[in-house]
């Protein structure tokens, strides 16, 4: 007996709320949508590349 296939690393259109990044990340790895959009939200007060990072993920993680 073989288990489902998980879910590949795609944007999620359909609970996006700018790109569907953060969505297509907590589905994939079975993470909370809004708990992964709110520690982003909260990293961006950090200095570094989140702003960069997230604009890359949007042009290379393919839309489902």
């Amino acid at each position: 007996m073989t288990s489902p296939a998980p879910y590949r690393l795609r944007r999620d259109s359909r609970n996006k709320v700018i790109a569907g990044v953060c969505a297509g990340i907590a589905r994939r790895y079975g993470l909370s949508t809004s708990g992964l959009r709110l520690a982003f939200v909260l990293s961006c007060v950090l200095p570094g590349p989140q702003f960069i990072a997230y604009i890359l993920l949007w042009v290379l993680i393919p839309a489902d």
